[in-house]
């Protein structure tokens, strides 16, 4: 005989001199029987009687000493929820500018934010940041209106975070319709969800009296505490390019023609 075969009867007679064998009562009390747990539901109890039957009872029928034995000793499990398919979102902090960004964050924080975002994704190795900085190395993980947005940052002389620059690839002037304006559109509607009616909202994006290195904003938000929202165009050469600015000065509305 195996060790092994001589192991399987030792826990067997163990876990026999373990269990609970214990008496049940009938609700009235007159009645009894003698069994083990073995398991239980919302309606019922299932023993394990001398003779190794299962006998299954209706919970509602045990005497109500027995009842606080079963919820005393084994207590049903709450009911479960449906499954989550993904984790649940967790809100911003209370004056977040771009997911979980603050207006006076240092370097060192927006890049441990950045990396951790569920919104945006490194496009280089963490080792050449040291030396490129920031600006460039992170992009939005969804497109927006079929284009990547790529993030920059501003910061004051004390090393703190006053802007955020969201701006896509530049385009020539015949993808205005194409691509510029959906991608456009569609920052309207996500900047509009998040901080509500633009102060002041331009009806199309106008791109042909950009000039060269300048952003044209089309709408602005107010930000909550502190801050301002841009949504606009800018020009590089013959390109043109989708831009979102936020920044820490408060910008004053100009009423578009």
């Amino acid at each position: 005989m195996t060790f092994r075969q001589l192991l399987i009867p030792l826990l067997l007679s163990t876990a026999a001199l373990n269990a609970q064998s214990r008496s049940w009562k009938s609700a009235d009390g007159q009645r009894s029987i003698q069994g083990e747990f073995l398991k239980r539901d919302s309606s019922s109890v299932t023993i394990v009687r001398a003779d190794r039957k299962s006998v299954s009872i209706p919970v509602d029928q045990l005497h109500p000493d027995d009842r606080t034995w079963l919820d005393a000793n084994h207590p049903l499990k709450p009911a479960s929820t449906a499954p989550q398919t993904e984790a649940p979102v967790e809100a911003p902090p209370k004056g977040a500018v771009f997911d979980k960004l603050q207006f006076g964050d240092d370097r060192d924080t927006v890049l441990t934010k950045l990396k951790a975002s569920k919104f945006v994704e490194m496009t280089t190795d963490e080792t050449f940041i040291g030396r490129s900085g920031l600006n460039g190395v992170f992009r939005t993980k969804q497109k927006v209106g079929e284009m990547d947005a790529v993030l920059y940052f501003d910061w004051t002389d004390s090393n703190q975070l006053k802007e955020i620059t969201l701006q896509t690839e530049a385009l020539p002037a015949s993808d205005l319709a194409a691509k510029l304006t959906p991608c456009w559109k569609q920052f309207i509607e996500l900047l509009s969800s998040l901080q509500g009616k633009a102060v002041v909202g331009d009806t199309a994006l106008r791109i042909s009296s950009i000039p060269e290195g300048a952003f044209s904003p089309t709408h602005l938000w107010k930000l909550d505490p502190i801050g301002s929202a841009q949504l606009g165009a800018a020009r590089e050469g013959d390109k043109y390019q989708v831009v979102v600015r936020f920044s820490k000065d408060e910008v004053k509305p100009v009423e578009l023609p």
